[in-house]
């Protein structure tokens, strides 16, 4: 009588355990999602990432910018799934409440207490695609897609009516100061008019001391430029943003020129800084904060960071892309 007594409680917490189990198989795996603030302002990209740890769920997140972000947790509540979200010591808690259905998830960012939560944007999310593809046998000779003397084929992004870009002595160039005792107004970026899928890159950047740009694969992966003070290496010159940081040892060297040689296939990427291998052939599992869209499986213009201090210099922008 003692065993069956005890051993009651424990087996209805398994059978609990396994129905949660089951119940949460249509969040797991990695989504691409599109937000959609209350206020009907402009859409942007975040992604999350969930796992079945024997029974406990787990997984990441990666927010409108920055780095991504571990979850604080995640379990279902009915046929909702509620993750908690990390957030910053002045910031409210907030949480994804989310359904699946027909292999999709749709749901809403709460900001606040539970109970007395208020609706941030909605959310649509999306299987994230594999873009499992193999090596391209052939490429095309590589292309200028900047000439020098102006910006054909660019455009500005984001705060358009503060498009400090320009071209100038053969280079494209953001001319962003730093004020001295605080940052500059917030300048535009900048994007190609063209879309690519595969390429190879090359590109060469002057970043001076203290400045910080990115480049962006497609629109959705930054290749860091500069610096954001060096406190974690994923931030520094050659990581790619939050996912991968440069080798081990590897110097910013900002002030002076130095060129990128980027292949990219599907969602696999090689980085050469200056002919030393940043990065081999590394998976890039979702976009990176400041991604244009969450759109993975569609091609994408490349574009450079111009929202931050530092007067920021690139040249020499060549891409080739598969025959």
């Amino acid at each position: 009588m003692m065993t069956s007594r005890f051993f009651a409680p424990v087996l209805a917490a398994a059978l609990a355990a396994t129905a949660a189990a089951q119940d949460s198989k249509a969040f797991l795996g990695r989504w691409d999602f599109t937000a959609t603030p209350a206020n009907g302002g402009k859409s942007f990209s975040q992604w999350m990432e969930l796992s079945d740890a024997g029974g406990t769920l787990e997984g990441k997140v990666q927010p409108r910018g920055g780095a991504w972000q571990p979850i604080l947790g995640a379990h279902m509540d009915g046929d909702k799934l509620i993750v908690d979200l990390a957030h910053g010591p002045n910031a409210p808690a907030a949480h994804w409440e989310l359904t699946a259905a027909d292999g999709k998830l749709s749901g809403v960012e709460k900001r606040g207490d539970p109970g007395s939560s208020t609706d941030g944007p909605t959310l649509a999310g999306v299987k994230a695609p594999l873009l499992d593809r193999p090596m391209p046998k052939a490429w095309t000779k590589p292309e200028p897609i900047f000439d020098g003397k102006d910006l054909n084929g660019w455009q500005p992004i984001g705060a358009v009516d503060n498009n400090r870009w320009i071209a100038r002595d053969n280079m494209l160039v953001n001319d962003n100061p730093e004020i001295p005792g605080g940052r500059p107004k917030p300048a535009a970026n900048i994007e190609t008019t063209r879309k690519f899928q595969d390429f190879k890159l090359h590109i060469e950047v002057n970043c001076p001391e203290g400045g910080n740009s990115g480049i962006y694969l497609r629109g959705r992966y930054e290749l860091q430029v500069g610096t954001e003070g060096g406190k974690l290496p994923t931030h520094e010159m050659g990581a790619i943003y939050s996912w991968y940081p440069p080798p081990a040892g590897a110097e910013n060297n900002l002030g002076q020129w130095t060129s990128y040689d980027v292949t990219l296939v599907g969602r696999h990427v090689t980085v050469y800084r200056d002919g030393k291998l940043y990065h081999d052939n590394v998976e890039l599992p979702g976009p990176t904060g400041g991604a244009l869209d969450s759109n993975e499986a569609e091609p994408g213009p490349f574009y450079l960071q111009g929202d931050h201090h530092g007067v920021i210099q690139y040249r020499n922008i060549t891409v080739a892309v598969p025959r």
